[in-house]
């Protein structure tokens, strides 16, 4: 497909020796770590302080102002100086933790404080996480987006972890006040490293000043006549609606089903976890030659894996679920380095965001009928049907040739 090439403002070193954006994705980590922390306080104060559903509400809160909003955030991406949208609303996060804070201090948390702190985050995100999609094109060649995912991925996972495991203690230890302060610290570290040290150094192609509602016709119009783009964007936003209810809540309906216990859950979703930090890193080490046909190919593995964990004793079952996390880890960074690289990067930002959109506006949907379907029929009956559409959706893709060819690597040199 025709796409725009950014212009090259310095040469960038080899990604074993870019010191720079290794430090860059160490800090990305400990922003995800926060947020890991901040998460948990929320959710724990919400149950707290309210109902089990009005704390739902709270924690879901977000999502809704964040899918409203996403889409105006990508034609904002495709404008804007992608480091000056991230430094500004990550600044207004640290101003929104800082306030709970500061109101936890002088009276106790509320419902509405915490509502506002939930639809605050979501519309930080929707205006955030475009402008974040593009950074990698700016920062490293094309041939290079498959090692810059796998450690990204591998150092968000990690993060995430390490935060989920501390925010624990850190909310038992020191309440909403002291989590939404160590989150604060995390983003404004990430404003003063933008600000300091992150310099692009390619200059992406800026899209044309019109309005904000023609812009977003003008994304999809680009969907249209892009195919290889449309169905890199199918495949991205539909990459966690099986897979997100199987893990979401099928793992604790097998459990409570053959009476295993929420043991049992943590132990496959421990795995799971596992799974996708070594599938993500392993790209690192054994890149494919083909990087998107590997990556479909995996979730073809995926779905095979989804319709295992609704059968079987326990011991299939964990091994099942540390398939879905190695292929998880594994596909994405394939299949988002193939997307980085490859969609004109015009209209990265708009193509990043509706690749969040599906998530936002599916996985709702997609949670609900795994479930009720679960209570109608037996409990492998879900898993049987996700995972199979999964396996069945992959064979557009797979019979593509484009996709069947690709490759991201820098043919002009040696492998």
């Amino acid at each position: 497909m025709t796409a725009v090439a950014p212009e090259q403002l310095t040469v960038p070193p080899p990604f074993r020796r870019d010191h720079r954006v290794h430090a860059w994705i160490i800090v990305k980590a400990l922003s995800d770590a926060g947020d890991a922390v901040w998460t948990i306080a929320l959710a724990w104060t919400a149950v707290q302080i309210a109902t089990p559903a009005v704390a739902g509400l709270i924690v879901a809160a977000g999502t809704v102002p964040r899918a409203v909003i996403l889409l105006f955030g990508g034609v904002i991406a495709d404008r804007a100086d992608a480091r000056r949208v991230m430094m500004l609303f990550n600044t207004v996060r640290v101003g929104v933790l800082i306030a709970v804070a500061l109101w936890v201090l002088a009276e106790p948390p509320s419902v509405t404080l915490l509502l506002c702190a939930a639809i605050a985050f979501g519309v930080c995100d929707a205006f955030y996480e475009p402008s974040a999609g593009t950074i990698s094109r700016q920062l490293v060649r094309p041939e290079d987006l498959p090692a810059y995912s796998a450690m990204s991925q591998t150092a968000t996972r990690l993060g995430t972890m390490a935060g989920a495991a501390l925010g624990g203690v850190l909310v038992a230890w020191s309440g909403l006040v002291g989590s939404a302060s160590a989150n604060a610290v995390t983003f404004a570290l990430v404003v003063a490293f933008i600000a300091i040290w992150l310099r692009p150094r390619f200059r992406l192609p800026r899209a044309e000043r019109e309005s904000v509602l023609r812009g977003i016709g003008r994304g999809f119009g680009h969907l249209r006549v892009h195919p290889t783009t449309r169905t890199l964007v199918i495949a991205l936003s539909g990459l966690n609606l099986a897979v997100g209810p199987a893990i979401g809540i099928g793992l604790a309906l097998r459990a409570h089903d053959q009476g295993w216990g929420a043991q049992a859950v943590g132990l496959f979703e421990a795995l799971l976890g596992l799974g996708a930090a070594l599938g993500a890193a392993s790209v690192l080490r054994w890149r494919p030659r083909r990087e998107a046909l590997a990556g479909f190919w995996a979730l073809v593995v995926q779905g095979a894996a989804i319709v295992t964990v609704g059968f079987g004793p326990s011991w299939l079952v964990a091994s099942a679920a540390f398939v879905i996390g190695l292929t998880a880890g594994y596909a994405s960074v394939l299949l988002s380095a193939t997307f980085a690289a490859t969609v004109d990067t015009a209209y990265l930002g708009r193509m990043s965001s509706l690749t969040r959109l599906g998530d936002d506006c599916l996985m709702p949907l997609a949670m609900a009928a795994f479930g009720a379907l679960a209570s109608a029929t037996a409990v492998g009956i879900p898993f049987a049907l996700f995972g199979g559409a999964m396996m069945a959706i992959m064979i557009l893709p797979l019979s593509n040739r484009t996709f069947r060819t690709m490759t991201i690597r820098d043919t002009s040199s040696p492998a």
